[in-house]
């Protein structure tokens, strides 16, 4: 009998091994998957505009008396950010948006944009995430104008004013498949998958 009982505890040590291998295993193949995986795009959700129309002509004022103008001819692409200082998804992308900008500030300015009638709160929040280089309009125009329904968001507007790429963004993948869109003409995750599908 102890003899049984030894065997059953050896047998049962062996599939316990055997299984944290497995686990393991299936743990790595995992990773491997999500690092093949292309990113997303961001996910366009806009029923205003459309990729490839004329984005809309505005001018606006940042909060530190710069003059914005966006949607007319210029020499440099232009990326409108859409943001919000109780956003945290914002917060946390934030990083990875001065880190792009500066990659690409070769070709692309960029507009941050956000609603709200307390311009302190929004000033409190340019300084501690460190956001003076870029100019920060309050207006709920803006937000309208370019069919903002979730943040954080943002669109791509190029040198001849045309919307080229827009979608909420969540992460620096989302953010990148913007400036990937006005390379390829794939405006969105959506265009992607039915262009997949054709093909």
């Amino acid at each position: 009998m102890p003899e049984i009982f030894m065997v059953s505890q050896v047998l049962l040590w062996i599939a316990v091994i055997v299984l944290t291998t497995l686990v393991l295993a299936l743990a790595r193949q995992v990773g491997v998957l999500h690092e093949r995986i292309a990113p997303a795009g961001a996910l366009a959700m806009n029923a205003v505009l459309k990729v490839g129309e004329k984005a809309p002509h505005l001018i606006e004022q940042s909060l530190d008396g710069r003059r914005v103008e966006i949607g007319k001819e210029k020499s440099v692409s232009t990326l409108v950010f859409f943001l919000s200082p109780d956003c945290p998804v914002c917060k946390t992308l934030l990083p990875a948006l001065k880190s792009a900008l500066k990659a690409e500030k070769s070709w692309l300015e960029c507009v941050l944009a956000s609603d709200g009638s307390v311009p302190e709160i929004h000033k409190d929040f340019i300084k501690k995430y460190d956001l003076e280089a870029w100019p920060y309009v309050v207006s709920e125009n803006l937000g309208k104008q370019f069919g903002v329904s979730k943040l954080p968001y943002a669109a791509l507007v190029d040198e001849a004013g045309i919307v080229r790429s827009l979608g909420m963004v969540n992460s620096r993948e989302h953010l990148e498949s913007l400036f990937v869109a006005k390379e390829t003409g794939i405006a969105s995750i959506q265009d992607y998958m039915a262009k997949r599908k054709r093909d």
